[in-house]
């Protein structure tokens, strides 16, 4: 180490959250859809590359088959994923059952539950899921059940012994898709054994912006031998630009690529769906994890998919959040699994659910959870919302990925919350189908027309005005895209000019124009201030939140 002097974590080492060295997303956490996707998708993918890593080497480089499930390994190292794919199948055997037991639970409730009691078929559920899950019927007496969640962490199902971190420096925007790569160990990169939920996490990614001597760091972190050569190189003596807050009597908002937007106003901070780039040298400008307040009072999130509740930032700003406001859901099944919950779990504290119309109130800053259709391929999914925003006389709509598949529900909320100034609206129109995130939860086989019919995605132009044009907005912004080139890894979008989410995007801006209104599709950076008469409660009053 660098002669016992104080020392940063540079801030082009990137942090990559595993579990069982496959990239943590939030279907990772629960251990209900760990255990699907450790067996329906991770084993799978494993399989085939060890049976033939050549097809995916071809897959990997065809740009039609981005977001497949094909490993970017090169077609090498498959003696390594055939010793991760074996050590898994052994030391995850209780997941494995886990996995089993959800598909016989299933197949049972098509088969025997007909309308008539259910009180019988308790004793038929398979037996490690029993006292875990309740059966239940709709209306309709189509039959389901709900798992109870908070048991399932608190039982042999959740181990932690399965997450680590795996450190390594960072100097382009290539990086394998997450759904589909293991990540294996090399020179260059340096395992960290360590729970998300540990406070060590918070202690390093601290290091940031406050220095300790490197005997410490290594002591902290559990690091020795050849690798604390390893972890020298990714510390500098170099301290980071201070922060400078916004300060003026306004709002200001920036906008860091996808759905990430921070607002900051007379001592308020707000992040919307937290998903940042590293730095280092690039071709396009974009903020950074430099770019954030040393405090930020209120992290929002819209939803669950990995493009919104991504842990490698989540996890590396948990010790500047104050408060994280989340969906609620639907209460157990499957699809929806709580995101408090998965949070709380990986050591987030503060976490706030809120329901649809409730709100966060903050001196003269107000947060209202709006309903959010779409972009969930027709699932039973509660856990997604769409934010408004009023800060003084201004107001702004953060909708992700919300689809106007009624338009009736918008103008229900019209009537309740007025006209807003400013819409901020997802357009990848074209999503994914079904299968693509959450085939691994299904439990029988799924017709290809029917699966291509069910997509995750947002609204077209025609959706779109619609919204505009019912809360009269002055301004349109077009996000949440994932055109950013640092999110390839997470969302595997690149578009051409003939794409129809840009040609349909391109729609609604043309429109906008000839409204006298300003459209705009967000890419990379963006920073718009707004001036209005300061609001000097909220500075005072940002502690106290309250809900209802």
């Amino acid at each position: 180490m660098m002669n016992g002097e104080p020392l940063y974590l540079k801030q082009n080492i990137q942090a990559e959250p595993l579990v069982d060295h496959w990239y943590a997303w939030p279907h990772l956490i629960p251990p209900a859809t760990a255990a699907r996707n450790i067996t329906e998708r991770h084993m799978k993918i494993m399989n085939s590359y060890v049976s033939n890593s050549q097809i995916h080497l071809s897959a990997v480089n065809n740009p039609k088959m981005m977001g497949g499930p094909f490993i970017a390994l090169g077609g090498g190292r498959v003696d390594e994923v055939r010793a991760l794919r074996d050590r898994i199948k052994t030391e995850r055997k209780d997941l494995f059952e886990l996995s089993a037991a959800i598909g016989e639970l299933d197949n049972m409730m098509r088969t025997s539950a007909k309308g008539y009691s259910l009180h019988p078929l308790y004793s038929q559920v398979p037996d490690i899921l029993r006292g875990y899950v309740e059966l239940v019927y709709d209306l309709n007496h189509q039959p389901s059940f709900r798992m109870i969640e908070p048991l399932l962490y608190k039982s042999r199902y959740y181990d932690q012994s399965m997450q680590s971190l795996m450190l390594s420096a960072i100097r382009s925007d290539d990086r394998p898709f997450l759904l589909s790569t293991p990540r294996l160990e090399d020179d260059a990169s340096l395992l960290l054994q360590i729970p998300f939920a540990s406070p060590v996490i918070d202690e390093l990614f601290r290091l940031k912006s406050s220095p300790r001597r490197g005997e410490e760091i290594e002591e902290m972190l559990g690091v020795s031998g050849s690798h604390s050569e390893l972890l020298d190189s990714f510390l500098t003596p170099e301290p980071p630009p201070r922060y400078v807050p916004y300060q003026g009597p306004g709002v200001r908002w920036r906008y860091f690529g996808h759905a990430c937007i921070l607002i900051e106003s007379q001592g308020v901070s707000m992040l919307f769906d937290p998903v940042l780039s590293y730095t280092y040298e690039s071709g396009i400008s974009r903020y950074t994890y430099l770019d954030l307040p040393d405090s930020i009072d209120y992290v929002l999130i819209t939803h669950a998919h990995q493009d919104h509740v991504l842990f490698e930032t989540l996890l590396q700003i948990r010790h500047k959040i104050k408060n994280i406001v989340v969906p609620r859901s639907g209460g157990g099944q499957l699809q929806d699994p709580s995101i408090k919950l998965l949070l709380e779990h990986c050591g987030f504290r503060n976490v706030i659910e809120a329901t649809e119309m409730e709100e966060v109130n903050i001196g003269n800053v107000r947060i209202t959870a709006l309903p959010f259709f779409g972009e969930h391929a027709d699932l039973d999914i509660r856990s997604k919302m769409a934010w408004l925003v009023n800060i003084g006389p201004h107001s702004m709509i953060f909708a992700a990925d919300s689809c106007n598949i009624e338009p009736r529900l918008y103008e229900h909320i019209h009537q309740e919350v007025g006209d807003v100034d400013a819409l901020f609206l997802g357009m990848e129109c074209a999503g994914a189908p079904l299968t693509w995130l959450y085939g691994p939860l299904l439990t029988t086989p799924m017709e290809r027309t029917m699966d291509e019919s069910r997509r995750l995605s947002g609204s077209n132009f025609e959706q779109g005005r619609s919204i505009a044009e019912l809360f009269r907005c002055k301004e349109v912004y077009v996000y949440a895209m994932g055109q950013e080139p640092w999110l390839n890894y997470i969302t595997s979008i690149k578009y051409t000019s003939d794409s129809l989410p840009i040609v349909e995007s391109d729609k609604l801006l043309k429109w906008g124009h000839e409204q006298g209104i300003t459209a705009e599709r967000l890419f990379g950076e963006r920073e718009i201030l707004i001036e209005q008469a300061p609001l000097a409660a909220a500075a005072a009053q940002f502690a106290s939140h309250s809900m209802g």
